[in-house]
């Protein structure tokens, strides 16, 4: 149902967005571009990949855990998202992620929400790794939905009902989820992609964080995975001010109108969606992921 002409219809300070190849971008992405094509991937390159609120904090403090062999104090040295490089992040004046990463020695972890189609070309060339959080549409959207309430810095979600719709056709940032677990979900079979869904990660998150650390390429003992397990679990991430995005300016999310760490459980979306609601997504999802071998073992 579209808001009554002029009623709110841009919330102030509320940017819109832009777009690259179909996809939508926060404008600031958009005017950078060029430089974010032209980024120089290294092969010894760490790339996190998820949809947005995929469980892309998480997964970030999960590899960082690993790679810092559970040390808390070293996983402590800065913010999450000052310690993973977010290549296509841009809001003058401050640096931007190909500018934090390209200060960055190596070997680096950076972070994207690229779909495949738009991911800078020398990530493939030089062979790089690729962690993937996949997280069940009906979840993501509600996350994404409850996101956007409190962020300043993308368009305003509107009412529930308006962003079901909006999301559905893809028209958020970084464009439709459907298109983006396909396509990632694909390139796992021709490129070193570690393909995993939140849904595990929250059924057994030992037997996945084992997963990953064989991906890393380390070797930790049974006493340090526990530790792992426990410091990256939602109630004690949801206190650490190092990730959850505790100094983040008001000007840039209002966590009073939602927290950045809300739920992280699997099946909110039943707390959201309309019985009229789920009828129309799930023949509307079983159409657009007819063409793929992906699927998702809860949430539907």
């Amino acid at each position: 149902m579209p808001r009554e002409q002029g009623k709110d219809l841009k919330p102030e300070g509320r940017p819109e967005l832009g777009e690259v190849g179909g996809i939508p971008l926060p404008k600031t992405t958009c005017n950078e571009w060029a430089r974010i094509q032209s980024f120089q991937a290294k092969p010894d390159d760490l790339l996190i990949c998820t949809y947005p609120k995929a469980g892309t904090t998480w997964i970030q403090e999960i590899v960082d855990m690993i790679q810092q062999e559970g040390d808390l104090e070293k996983c402590q040295r800065a913010p999450v998202h000052h310690r993973h490089p977010f290549i296509e992040w841009a809001r003058p004046p401050q640096p931007s992620g190909v500018e934090q990463a390209d200060a960055m020695p190596s070997p680096r972890t950076l972070k994207t929400h690229l779909p495949v189609q738009l991911l800078p070309r020398s990530f493939w060339e030089q062979k790089c790794k690729f962690l993937y959080v996949a997280r069940n549409a009906k979840d993501c959207m509600v996350s994404y939905f409850h996101f956007q309430r409190m962020s300043k810095v993308i368009p305003d979600p509107g009412t529930w009902p308006e962003y079901f719709e909006i999301f559905m056709a893809g028209k958020v940032g970084w464009g439709p989820w459907y298109d983006h677990v396909k396509g990632w979900w694909k390139a796992k079979d021709s490129h070193r992609v570690l393909f995993l869904f939140y849904e595990d990660m929250k059924k057994n998150p030992k037997h996945e964080i084992q997963k990953v650390i064989q991906f890393v390429g380390k070797q930790l003992d049974e006493a340090t995975v526990d530790k792992i397990v426990h410091h990256t679990s939602f109630d004690v991430m949801k206190d650490n001010p190092m990730a959850n995005r505790a100094g983040v300016p008001l000007s840039v999310m209002d966590q009073s109108i939602s927290p950045f760490m809300r739920k992280g459980t699997v099946g909110d979306w039943k707390n959201h969606f309309t019985v009229a609601q789920n009828e129309r997504f799930d023949e509307d999802y079983r159409r657009k992921m007819a063409d793929t071998t992906l699927t998702f073992s809860v949430g539907f």
